[in-house]
């Protein structure tokens, strides 16, 4: 199942992909189910697609796009999860994940512009898978860790590098407002590969190829990443975790490249998507 969150007419939306296009329902329609969260919270995912599906037709292409998740309580990210990356910082490459946190203040949607701060010029790009946990999870083991994750999205998880780098942590840099992309869709599990293994992702500045790997090349895959996290805190249903970029940033770049107003940035994951996000100066 594939899932838009939207808003329309002054009203936010969720709508559902059947064989006609998507359809839907909005806040203050009588049979509006709930957002993605409470629908993830409630294990109510099926129930709801089968009431959407009976909704008013959404046109993808009319509507403004929302984060799929926005309430969530954690959204984590992961840094140094392809060897390739981790090599070009330079960085060793570490035997635990890098975590960090990520907060909804600083997302933007599918087509809406990703912003370049006054403070910086070192804004850079970085494709990565999104897996979204449905049920609780705590001290999971790798073997069961996939049956507690319910879907996948994308993010760009847009990175003003040099105050990245002013703290050991990474925070200020990853949170500047108007820096995550997130989007366009929340793709159910069924509907993927375990762990999204065998796909392909994809970044393209201005149309060209700036990053390309396989989800199989992460250093902790998905189940990896649960059963870890989930040794050290509780994961809860619709909690994000934000699973790494491959190589060919634009910091590693000689001439480094950075994303900067009039661009136009698209990350792509093979049976998930395409996110696309304008570059605006704030």
């Amino acid at each position: 199942m594939k899932f838009l969150a939207y808003a329309e007419a002054g009203a936010e939306g969720l709508a559902v992909e059947t064989e006609a296009g998507f359809r839907g329902l909005r806040e203050g329609h009588p049979r509006f189910p709930g957002r993605l969260e409470s629908l993830i919270a409630a294990n109510r995912l099926e129930e709801a697609a089968v009431t959407l599906a009976k909704g008013d037709p959404v046109e993808a292409d009319k509507v403004r796009f929302l984060p799929p998740l926005r309430m969530a309580g954690k959204f984590i990210a992961v840094g140094l999860n392809y060897r390739a990356h981790t090599a070009e910082g330079p960085y060793e490459q570490p035997d635990y994940p890098t975590l960090f946190a990520r907060f909804a203040s600083s997302f933007v949607a599918h087509n809406q512009p990703i912003l370049r701060p006054r403070a910086s010029v070192q804004l850079d790009y970085e494709g990565e898978l999104v897996a979204v946990i449905g049920k609780t999870a705590k001290d999971v083991p790798v073997e069961e860790a996939l049956d507690h994750v319910c879907g996948y999205s994308i993010f760009n998880d847009a990175s003003v590098r040099d105050y990245q780098r002013r703290t050991p942590q990474w925070t200020p840099g990853k949170n500047f407002d108007g820096t995550g992309g997130f989007g366009p869709w929340f793709v159910t599990a069924d509907a993927l590969p375990p762990g999204c293994i065998g796909l392909t992702l994809e970044t393209r500045l201005n149309g060209q190829s700036v990053q390309k790997a396989a989800i199989d090349d992460m250093v902790f895959p998905v189940a990896d990443l649960v059963s870890i996290i989930s040794a050290v805190m509780t994961l809860e249903p619709g909690d994000v975790i934000i699973t790494g970029t491959p190589s060919g940033v634009g910091h590693a770049r000689k001439p480094q490249l950075w994303m900067k107003d009039g661009d136009l940035c698209e990350v792509e994951i093979s049976g998930i998507g395409v996110l696309t996000n304008p570059i605006r100066d704030a």
